[in-house]
This record gives structure tokens, sequence and C-alpha cells, in this order.
């Protein structure tokens, strides 16, 4: 007979996904992993597979905790103000974090990595960050594609390093580099 779980799996997975933002992936090691979530291993390895398994559950977590941030961007319908306020919105809800954008940071991580998993759900992510781009700045009737495109491309990695410049930068700084960034968009 099965043994019963004493855990919820989110509850665990939402204190793995804060030990790998603080410390990313390579420095989370299975013995951090088992004390944070306060399982043991075969709980881990039972539930998720291996650390590559709780990591991606964890991005996925992550995921869900800025999911209202995206809806209100995905619904909002004033074009480039909406992007500005999205860039301010996200800068919000690192206030009080000294580790930045979870998945920025993993990006940065696994930029040489061969990890085709974990590749994806980042592709996946920045592609439709930026497909959201692409749409808020069409409704400027007056930009052909490429300029969209090229726009599209320097938000994206403004966005990287707004996500980056949270962690050290003062909140002057930071809506001094908003503010600069929409100058010319």
């Amino acid at each position: 007979m099965a043994r019963k779980k004493e855990y919820k799996e989110e509850e665990v997975i939402e204190k793995a996904m804060h030990l790998f933002w603080r410390n990313g992936y390579k420095n989370t090691s299975m013995q951090m992993l088992e004390k944070e979530m306060g399982i043991n291993k075969f709980s881990i390895y039972a539930s998720f597979g291996n650390k590559q398994g709780v990591f991606l559950e964890s991005l996925k977590c992550y995921k869900g905790q800025v999911s209202s941030m995206f809806e209100k961007f995905k619904k909002s319908s004033d074009g480039t103000a909406d992007i500005k306020q999205f860039f301010y919105d996200s800068v919000s809800d690192l206030k009080g974090s000294e580790k930045g954008c979870l998945l920025t940071n993993t990006y940065n991580e696994f930029c040489t990595n061969e990890d085709q998993l974990v590749k994806f759900q980042l592709v996946s992510f920045m592609d439709n960050l930026k497909d959201l781009f692409i749409e808020k700045l069409s409704m400027n009737t007056s930009k052909d594609e490429d300029t969209i495109l090229r726009q599209a491309n320097f938000l994206l990695l403004a966005k990287h390093g707004l996500a980056a410049a949270a962690r050290v930068n003062t909140p002057q700084e930071i809506e001094d580099y908003i503010e600069i960034t929409f100058q010319n968009i």
C-alpha cells in the first residue's frame, strides 16, 4: 500500500522556488532542497523525479505568481503606455526582493546550458512577452512592421536589464531607466 503524502506539493514547490531564486539552479543542492522543502529526498524523487523536475515546477510556480500582472498587461489597450506600466508593475513586484526576477536570473544562468526542458520554458516565456510587446506596439498604426519588431526586441532586452538592475539600483535610478527607455518608443 502506498504511503500518503504528508505535504502539499504546491507548498513545497514554493519553498523550492525561493531557494532556487536565492541561489540559482547550479548552486542549489538536493540536500538544500530537502532541508528547505521539509521533505526527504525519496519524497522529492517520488513527486518530482529529480532536481530538474523540482526546478521546472518552481518555474511554473513563479509564472503563476506573476500571472495577474501579465493578465493586467494583456487586457490593457493603451499601447506603449501599457508596456511602460508593465515595466513599473514588474519592478513593483520585485520590491523587497534582492533576488531580481527568477526568469531573468534563470535565463542568465542557462544561456550556455544545454538543458532543453529549461530552455523551452524560458524561450516560450520570452516569446510570449515579445508577442505582447508587438501587440501593444502595433496599436500605433504609424509604425511599420520592421520598426515594431526592432522596438519589441529592444524592449525585451530592456526588460532583462531592468530585472537585473532592480537587484542593486536605487528607486530613482530604476525610474530614470524606465522613463528614458520609453522616450523614443
